[in-house]
């Protein structure tokens, strides 16, 4: 991802006063936007505050206990407390009745906070305690005790006095699991914040799998796929898996990623059906990708004609596709995420099949750094290729691969593969029954980068690959 300018660093977050990583925009553990904190200004001047004397209030009386009629196991007597020992009011704003007064109103004692307090009445072993007659509607009056004041709100009753019933098809609540969901993404009833669509995403078709996670770090998800299946005018299927990265640093990089999403998945499934050959409908997919997101930028009607910065920082995301076809195998894409290629034996080698667009790659073709050198480096994910309005020039990347035995294609965002970078990493990462499971197997990666610390969106989508073995050769042959 393009990086931006860095916030002078904090001790701990506003927000909930945790330490935050250094160059997190967002605090990781409550999404606090750590952009908008004011930088510490440089001079502090310290002024003397001189505080008025206080007079000293006069000592107060002690209070003479009165000493119980019992003693304990030391024969010692143990202190009594009466409410009435020392002179005040009650809620009510009534004078405490004395300890062998009775109550005017309810003809009993006075009780102490631990029992009944003793009178000299003969009545004194009949004193009750207030207590709350919760389960017995008619118990507070029979007994002279008050009622609760308001009902427990995790009670049913209470929830289904208080919130309506959900219409069917409604949005139920994750919290109180009653109330119903308004538009702003909150409960009526309890209100509790609903968690967004799109912090997590699963889709599974028949042939293809894909899961998306915001992930520990970020406040939202940016990432985006598409998945799909059509047939080619012949009636053998096509397989289409897009993956798509927003641009941390651009505005709105979540449009900009499902804007990409959407469009080149539905630029594959209008031109494979029509015969297009898979590697030129995957390039026309990108520049259809590249014109949706450019489309963000653009002025809306009625904008203030004072904006003249507009267009700066526009929408952008990265886009990586692979579309299974014929018996091959096209990968398309612009920025860094990657396709990997993991034989369903994995004994033959796997490869990574895409070329990323970013400072890193391009050290290591030029020969000035290796790549371990490279992605150590912290310019290693600045991106040199993405879709937006900024782009310096659209340069979509098509390669066409002929597999020569059944295996596993995985499309992944750089919040998967900054844990599994190699390709034999990723190959380790995926569980044995990927091919048979590939939505387990989905869900397993995004696993294994939250595992990893989860510090950006996690996007995956597999699709198996099928062939009948045809002998010794390469993993993936490029046509």
């Amino acid at each position: 991802m393009s990086q931006s300018h860095q916030q002078p660093a904090l001790s701990k977050c506003p927000g909930c006063e945790e330490p935050p990583v250094a160059g997190d925009l967002f605090c990781g553990a409550c999404g606090y936007d750590l952009s908008a904190v004011p930088a510490r200004p440089d001079d502090r001047p310290t002024m003397a505050i001189t505080v008025p004397p206080i007079a000293a209030a006069p000592a107060a009386e002690a209070v003479r206990w009165p000493v119980a009629e019992e003693t304990d196991s030391s024969d010692v007597p143990a202190p009594v407390v009466r409410p009435a020992d020392v002179p005040g009011t009650d809620s009510g704003g009534r004078p405490l009745t004395g300890p062998d007064t009775p109550d005017a109103e309810s003809g009993r004692g006075a009780a102490s906070p631990s029992g009944p307090v003793r009178t000299g009445g003969p009545d004194a072993a009949a004193a009750r305690v207030r207590h709350d007659d919760r389960a017995d509607p008619g118990g507070a009056e029979a007994s002279g005790d008050f009622a609760l004041a308001a009902p427990d709100p995790r009670a049913p009753e209470h929830t289904a006095s208080f919130a309506a019933a959900p219409a069917p098809g409604a949005k139920v609540c994750v919290a109180c699991r009653s109330g119903r969901v308004d538009a702003d993404g909150y409960c009526e009833n309890c209100g509790h914040a609903q968690p967004r669509e799109r912090d997590h995403m699963e889709q599974e078709l028949d042939a293809v799998a894909a899961v998306s996670d915001r992930g520990l770090r970020h406040h939202r998800n940016e990432d985006s796929f598409a998945v799909s299946s059509t047939a080619l005018p012949d009636g053998s299927p096509a397989v289409v898996a897009i993956v798509c990265d927003g641009v941390s640093s651009a505005s709105r990089p979540d449009e900009a990623s499902a804007a990409a999403a959407s469009a080149a998945n539905e630029a594959l499934l209008e031109s494979l059906p029509r015969g297009t050959h898979p590697q030129q409908a995957m390039h026309e997919a990108i520049v259809a990708a590249s014109e949706a997101v450019n489309a963000l930028a653009r002025e809306p009607a009625g904008a203030r004609e004072h904006d003249a910065h507009r267009h700066q920082n526009a929408p952008a995301c990265t886009l990586v596709g692979a579309v299974m076809a014929g018996g091959l195998l096209i990968v398309g894409w612009v920025g860094d995420s990657r396709v990997y290629w993991v034989p369903e034996d994995r004994t033959q080698p796997t490869a990574r099949l895409t070329e990323d667009d970013s400072w890193a790659a391009q050290m290591v073709a030029a020969g000035l750094m290796n790549e371990a050198e490279a992605y150590a480096d912290e310019r290693a994910h600045a991106i040199t290729g993405w879709l937006g309005a900024d782009a310096y020039e659209l340069e979509p990347h098509t390669a066409a691969f002929k597999p020569d035995r059944p295996g596993l294609v995985v499309v992944c965002t750089d919040g998967l593969w900054n844990y599994a970078e190699s390709a034999e990493e990723m190959a380790a990462a995926v569980p044995a029954d990927a091919q048979r499971q590939p939505l387990h197997a989905a869900r397993a990666l995004v696993g294994h980068a939250l595992d990893g610390g989860g510090h950006d969106n996690v996007t995956v989508a597999l699709v198996p690959f099928a062939v009948r073995p045809q002998g010794a050769g390469s993993a993936c042959d490029t046509v």
